[in-house]
């Protein structure tokens, strides 16, 4: 599976059928979640099926595709089904109940209810919505596939427009010659990775970078809200929502540096070798730290191992999540403990005086410890599935997983 994605452009009147539409997905995404709330023991074709009782009780819900209604409750049977895997696992803390969603941006058709153009520069969607034709504008060419292989069309709304994606089902698996070479890499601050082989690529810290020019942003968005209105919930002004939009857009614009750094990255360290070993992390634990909280989520650790995952299916080289406890810590030379703090950045074994960076060092272990196992170990960065095998269905509400660039 393989996602394109198009800008798309259009009138203005287009662009608030496509709002109209994803508030009515999002309406009965909720009301399905209601029904499951109010209603026990339904199961995933039982909200389908309560679809259609939406489609007849309200006029605005059954503008909207059957299949876009569909879509829309499986999404909301995602949350449930995953809230109940959390429970029969018995995850530590919250299980995830299922909530309410408020401000939802996308809205998913699957094979009906919209129409390529002959030259696959245009789309037509054909519901009762009114959102008529929209040119797609990008790089890629739809021409390679048939209408067959696409199994869903998915229209976003960004800070800077809207957006169709293409879920296409190809096979992803493409033959490379074999390299030799295998790496073992650590995730770090000061450097976003080190290798076993002494390479370091310095973190890029694209929110720091950018923290001034958002900050400066946010005070001016901050300076056109009126309390008073909110009070009397009463819109904002215009200007607000200008301020708000260009807040967000230099927002997109640090999240798009990230992912498009994260994916060169991934990339050609998949290019280079045959396995790559690599942490293990609970990022999510980690960002509990408030004192790394920032730098955590600048650096895009998560968004890496989605990548390298990807690549690692996608060109036949093996990945292996391997536990990080103690790389750090023990010397890779004689395998001694030394107990350092985060602080110390240099590795200095008395036992051996073998002498190294405190990043390199660990690199060298987690390859040992990738070594001594076969396939991949631990869970996946998005979950119970590779980013790679997420399927036929977009189940997310804002950003999609592995969406390509023409150089991949």
């Amino acid at each position: 599976m393989i996602i394109y994605e198009f800008k798309v452009k259009g009138k203005d009147k287009q662009y608030r059928a496509i709002d109209d539409a994803i508030r009515t997905s999002q309406f009965i995404q909720n009301k399905c979640l209601r029904q499951w709330m109010d209603v026990k023991g339904l199961t995933k074709y039982d909200l389908n099926k309560y679809c259609a009782v939406l489609a007849a009780e309200f006029p605005f819900a059954s503008e909207l595709n059957s299949m876009a209604r569909q879509s829309a409750a499986e999404r909301a049977w995602s949350a449930i089904s995953r809230f109940y895997e959390n429970c029969k696992k018995k995850a530590k803390g919250k299980k995830g109940f299922p909530k309410f969603k408020k401000y939802c941006r996308s809205v998913e058709y699957k094979t009906t209810g919209w129409k390529l153009s002959t030259t696959r520069k245009a789309i037509t969607f054909s519901d009762k919505k009114g959102i008529g034709t929209l040119k797609l504008k990008g790089t890629y060419d739809l021409n390679h596939y048939s209408i067959k292989q696409i199994k869903r069309v998915r229209l976003v709304r960004r800070a800077d427009g809207y957006y169709a994606q293409f879920a296409i089902s190809v096979d992803l698996h493409i033959e490379t010659q074999p390299t030799g070479q295998v790496l073992g890499i650590d995730l770090g601050l000061k450097y976003f990775i080190a290798d076993n082989k002494g390479n370091v690529e310095p973190s890029p810290q694209f929110y720091r970078k950018s923290e001034k020019q958002l900050n400066r942003a946010n005070r001016k968005k901050s300076k056109k809200f009126n309390k008073d209105k909110k009070k009397a919930k009463l819109p904002q002004s215009a200007n607000y929502h200008k301020a708000r939009n260009r807040y967000a857009r230099k927002h997109l614009r640090v999240s798009r540096q990230r992912k498009e750094y994260c994916k060169k990255l991934a990339y050609s360290v998949i290019q280079s070798n045959d396995l790559v070993a690599y942490e293990d992390l609970n990022v999510k634990g980690l960002v509990r730290n408030r004192h790394l909280t920032k730098s955590i989520s600048d650096a895009g650790w998560s968004t890496f191992r989605e990548w390298l995952e990807y690549f690692g299916h996608k060109y036949g080289s093996v990945t292996i999540a391997v536990p990080p406890h103690n790389t750090s810590q023990n010397c890779s030379n004689c395998g001694t403990k030394v107990k350092k703090s985060l602080s110390t950045r240099t590795h200095v074994c008395p036992h051996c005086n073998y002498v190294a960076d405190r990043d390199v060092n660990a690199s060298i272990n987690i390859l040992k410890l990738g070594l001594t196992t076969v396939g991949h170990t631990g869970s996946y960065a998005t979950g119970d599935l590779p980013s790679w095998a997420v399927g036929a269905s977009l189940l997310f509400n804002d950003e999609s997983v592995n969406v390509e660039s023409p150089n991949f």
